[in-house]
């Protein structure tokens, strides 16, 4: 087998729009006419530069390469340029080409792809969701109210879920750190309380936070939380600041999570070895892909740290999220939107089976999705934004900080 060609797509999902405002979806085809899909989750530059990326790593470092060759490309692609460092948007672009490669390898040996990496581990895989809104929620109301937050978690724990995720404490900024405003801290109190209040010990609570806070800020803001007992802290301080991270880790009983904005084992190294979080978040469009995901995942084992792979992007990341849940010892759980969404599981032909709680690993061959190009190709990104997007204004202390994390903005009435 050799790999021949590539196409990418850019798919915008339609409203409500969760997962980001456009995915990066890669397709690779072999010189034998094997097909293969990968999502890179990167995007820290727009959509036509990032296709450009994407086309030059493949037409670089794998092109009329074997797709079995992963640990080759991988080496290729992370010293390209003199520089054997991570890159997140050169990485991001080998990531989905990668998971298209195993998804090309499955199908040619008529496996699942799990059965690659190691076999099954793992029957059945726990499962969580962000707290979204529902249809009768206003926004952006709804992202500062603890009751309709308590609502939305009775009815995910209605489905089955054991965990829900929820970002009520203020807004992450271009600014780096910053001191929580106490209004915060009273809202994110307030979230707890209630949400614990409506779903009692029958699902963990996942205090999402994004980096925002400074070292004794995110310690200010844990020490309120830890009556509530959350299962995790989020990256309470910037990404590229593990000292500080694991400072914050140190002082309290809540463990910290991070790992969604890194990128290979490089970056994930340090965190584990000062201590700074026990459960790792890798995405893997963006970490390196499966193999580098696997790698990491292993590296985590020997700090006794569990991992749960991150999703904020589109079904073919999910797919290849399930794919590396299923073979690792120490997973924790897995990252759904909501139930998988309902674009996400027409892009794939809902072939990721999701029940009361837990995904169930595919038996199909490669990825085992059934990708709907034209379904994709339908629903073009035509914005100027990007995937995601930190908001310049700093932190208020004086009014209420209404900031809905990842939601894309209200379509606009006609």
């Amino acid at each position: 087998m050799k790999l021949a060609d590539l196409d990418i797509l850019i798919t915008a999902p339609p409203p409500p729009g969760w997962g980001g405002r456009y995915w990066i979806f890669v397709k690779l085809t072999t010189a034998c006419g094997i097909t293969g899909w990968g999502e890179v989750y990167a995007a820290a530059v727009g959509p036509e530069a990032m296709q450009a990326v994407i086309r030059d790593v493949f037409e670089r470092h794998m092109a009329g390469e074997n797709p079995e060759n992963i640990e080759l490309m991988f080496r290729r692609t992370y010293s390209s340029g003199f520089t054997q460092r991570p890159d997140p948007t050169v990485m991001g672009a080998f990531s989905g080409l990668e998971i298209a490669c195993w998804d090309i390898l499955g199908k040619a040996r008529e496996r699942p792809v799990w059965a690659l990496l190691g076999g099954r581990m793992n029957d059945r895989l726990r499962a969580y969701t962000y707290l979204y809104p529902g249809p009768n929620d206003p926004l952006p109301d709804f992202w500062v109210d603890q009751n309709a937050a308590a609502r939305a978690a009775e009815a995910r724990v209605a489905q089955g879920f054991t965990a829900v995720k929820f970002d009520p404490a203020g807004p992450y900024t271009v600014r780096g750190g910053h001191q929580p405003a106490l209004s915060d801290i009273e809202r994110s109190v307030a979230f707890c309380a209630a949400i614990r209040d409506a779903v009692g010990d029958r699902a963990d609570l996942l205090f999402g936070t994004h980096g925002q806070f400074s070292t004794g800020g995110a310690i200010r803001m844990a020490k309120a939380l830890e009556p509530y007992q959350p299962l995790w802290f989020e990256e309470p301080v910037p990404p590229d600041n593990v000292g500080a991270m694991a400072r914050v880790a140190a002082a309290t009983s809540i463990p910290v999570a991070a790992g969604e904005r890194l990128t290979t084992k490089a970056e994930f190294a340090p965190v584990l070895r000062n201590g700074a979080a026990s459960i790792l978040q890798p995405a893997t469009g963006r970490v390196g892909g499966l193999w580098e995901a696997k790698k990491i995942s292993a590296m985590a084992e020997v700090y006794n740290a569990q991992v749960a792979p991150h999703l904020y992007a589109g079904p073919v990341e999910w797919a290849a999220n399930v794919h590396l849940a299923t073979t690792l010892p120490n997973l924790l759980m897995v990252e759904t939107i909501e139930t998988g969404g309902p674009f996400h599981r027409a892009l794939i032909g809902d072939t990721i089976s999701f029940d009361a709680g837990y995904l169930i690993p595919p038996e199909a061959p490669g990825l085992g999705i059934d990708v709907d190009e034209a379904l994709a190709r339908a629903h073009p990104w035509n914005g100027t934004g990007l995937h995601l997007e930190m908001q310049e204004a700093p932190c208020s202390y004086t009014e209420e900080n209404h900031f809905a994390g990842g939601a894309p903005p209200p379509v606009p009435e006609e």
